[in-house]
């Protein structure tokens, strides 16, 4: 029985927490992601690091959490020595590992606290992030559409097989894609979640605005179920909710990441970036903008996560 967003957000008054993460959570538990496979490889080689991560999101207080699956490709893995077989099977583990990680923690907090029961989020990041060299936030593949397809179409049926809630299609730089990833979500009857990676508060990587690709997905997509934007600098979120709210009457998500520059060669992320004691703070000004669900994206840890929970905790507190 999968778990419903619908459901979720009731029983959160409609502030739903994201996990914040993965990268961060295995580098802070002493892993290394130095090659293209990135997360992925702890995923294939130390899963019980990506079942840690899951835990620890949990227990901060996000409502639900994504697969270590952003990075886990077909053709990725399988240029790093693995069969096809070996590769499903890693895909599909994302899926399992993430389960067990929320039966334990219901088991043994989740239900006594009295919180939600997580939602499983299939992550399938985009085309260039299997490129590994920062398209993700550029756009602009020159890639054929069938190419795309294929490249989208059996993780998505591997992340919803195996027992995911939602297919969550994030980091998307491109509303043509993001259209094809579309269209594999409605043959399957898979509910999804698609969060765009922007240049800033309007306008996507690849140039689209947010306020067309949210009044283009909002028709004839029945199984959308959420629309938002991560792996954005923090500054440009509220504008961001705003431009999704023009063009739609889907719950609007943010999950920002620190505002430093992603270097694509040494898998690092340079500069200052946006200070992320504040993200509190952060967290409010969006729910109060109308975001539906909040959480972090690269270089955010449980600790960021924590403060959204004492945010929201504050923001439903009778009286408020």
């Amino acid at each position: 029985m999968r778990v419903k967003l619908s459901e979720v957000l009731t029983q959160t008054g409609g502030h739903l927490i994201i996990d914040g993460s993965m990268s961060t959570g295995l580098a802070q538990l002493g892993c290394t992601m130095k090659d293209s496979l990135w997360t992925a490889r702890i995923l294939a080689e130390q899963p019980e690091k990506v079942k840690e991560v899951h835990l620890a999101y949990f227990r901060a207080g996000a409502d639900c959490g994504i697969t270590c699956s952003y990075q886990a490709t077909l053709p990725g893995l399988e240029a790093h020595g693995y069969s096809l077989p070996e590769a499903e099977a890693i895909i599909t583990r994302s899926v399992k590992v993430f389960l067990e990680a929320r039966k334990e923690w219901w088991d043994e907090e989740g239900r006594k606290a009295g919180r939600a029961y997580p939602l499983c989020l299939g992550g399938c990041g985009p085309y260039g992030a299997y490129l590994a060299d920062g398209s993700e936030y550029r756009g602009h593949y020159g890639v054929a559409p069938a190419v795309l397809k294929q490249f989208h179409q059996r993780r998505a049926e591997l992340l919803w097989q195996a027992g995911a809630d939602l297919l969550l299609f994030e980091t998307q730089p491109s509303l043509a894609e993001v259209l094809m990833e579309a269209e594999i979500a409605e043959q399957l009857g898979a509910d999804y979640w698609i969060s765009f990676s922007c240049k800033d508060g309007q306008f996507t990587n690849e140039g689209d605005t947010l306020t067309d690709c949210a009044r283009i997905l909002s028709k004839d997509h029945p199984h959308l179920r959420m629309l938002g934007v991560n792996c954005t600098p923090p500054q440009f979120m509220t504008e961001a909710i705003a431009s999704l709210q023009q063009g739609t009457q889907l719950p609007v998500a943010v999950y920002p990441n620190s505002g430093e520059i992603y270097d694509a060669v040494t898998k690092t992320w340079q500069g200052a970036g946006e200070k992320l004691q504040s993200f509190g703070t952060w967290a409010q000004e969006w729910y109060q903008a109308g975001a539906s669900a909040v959480g972090g994206c690269c270089q955010t840890a449980a600790s960021h996560i924590k403060k959204v929970y004492e945010v929201r905790q504050a923001l439903l507190r009778p009286g408020k």
